[in-house]
């Protein structure tokens, strides 16, 4: 059996419960532990009844040292504290033998218990940006992403774990600052730092829009939508990346189409963070900007309502 959490609010809700449909299109030998943030999101995946998931509540969660920085951090700055503090929540809670985290904005074209099986004996797992150059922000955002991680509960992954939970709770916010960044920049030194960490190498894991330009025709085995938002009330902007016509086409079209599905399942309900478009008198300059660079990737959604 293998062990994934995840969490997420109602602002991902349609991506989070594409992601958890998507695991569980791929495989049955699992469970998935999710953090609902808040009531809604609990309530719900509840109804839901997605194979496999286990809900936890953020009452049943919290615990003292979470709850003392919780107002120093904005909400996606608390999601990134909580990660390394969930992990070791449902390994100690559940009596797990390992526990892989996962972000809410993956979605999985294969079963990721390869990737797990990928790390044999060691304790530990972490996934690299592998940005293409042009992107590449190791410097300030990190060699490795927390994306998709595994902790085996042993003296290895437990030691990782806890130091890293401490670290996130002294410190972590959305800002570069004394060779720090948010839960991820603490990862740089894992390999040298810990005993039993394992690089993943499997080509297909991790892909992602700072990459997949060194990989257009691979098939991932999962995608990391970063970046994706919904804007106004019929265009979605894919990012400020330059993405190959295959990947929007074969990746992002049908995921897309599946986020537009629950999403007129619970209409009127905002579940997928739209938001109105920025405007300002720089907003001709940032269109152009984009054209020059190849990375406006602003569609209507009629481009892939036309699936659903």
């Amino acid at each position: 059996m293998y062990h994934y959490c995840t969490l997420f609010n109602t602002n991902y809700l349609t991506r989070g419960i594409a992601m958890l449909e998507s695991l569980a299109k791929h495989t049955t030998e699992y469970q998935i532990y999710v953090l609902c943030f808040d009531d809604t999101t609990y309530q719900i995946l509840e109804q839901r009844k997605i194979p496999h998931t286990i809900l936890i509540t953020l009452d049943s969660f919290e615990d003292k040292e979470l709850l003392a920085c919780k107002p120093t951090r904005s909400l996606g700055e608390y999601c990134w504290t909580c990660t390394p503090a969930l992990i070791h929540y449902c390994i100690t809670h559940f009596s797990l033998s390992s526990c892989t985290y996962v972000d809410a904005d993956l979605y999985f074209f294969d079963n990721p218990n390869i990737l797990i099986d990928e790390m044999g004996n060691s304790s530990i797992s972490l996934t690299k940006h592998n940005y293409t150059p042009q992107y590449d922000q190791s410097a300030t955002s990190g060699i490795y992403c927390v994306q998709f991680m595994s902790f085996k509960a042993d003296t290895n992954g437990l030691k990782a774990l806890l130091w890293w939970r401490q670290k996130c709770i002294e410190w972590c916010f959305a800002r570069f600052e004394d060779n720090k960044f948010g839960d991820q920049k603490y990862l740089d030194d894992w390999t040298t730092r810990f005993e039993g960490v394992y690089v993943l190498q499997n080509a297909r894991c991790g892909i992602a829009p700072w990459n997949v330009q060194q990989f257009p025709t691979l098939r991932p085995i999962f995608y990391h939508f970063h970046n994706l938002s919904f804007v106004d009330k019929d265009c979605v902007d894919l990012g400020n990346y330059k993405l190959p016509k295959l990947t929007i086409s074969d990746i992002y079209k049908p995921y897309i189409t599946q986020l537009l599905t629950l999403r007129a399942q619970y209409m009127p309900h905002n579940f997928d963070a739209r938001k109105a478009r920025a405007k300002s008198w720089k907003s001709p300059i940032r269109y152009c900007r984009r054209k020059l660079r190849g990375s406006y990737n602003v569609f209507k959604l009629t481009y892939f309502k036309s699936e659903v």
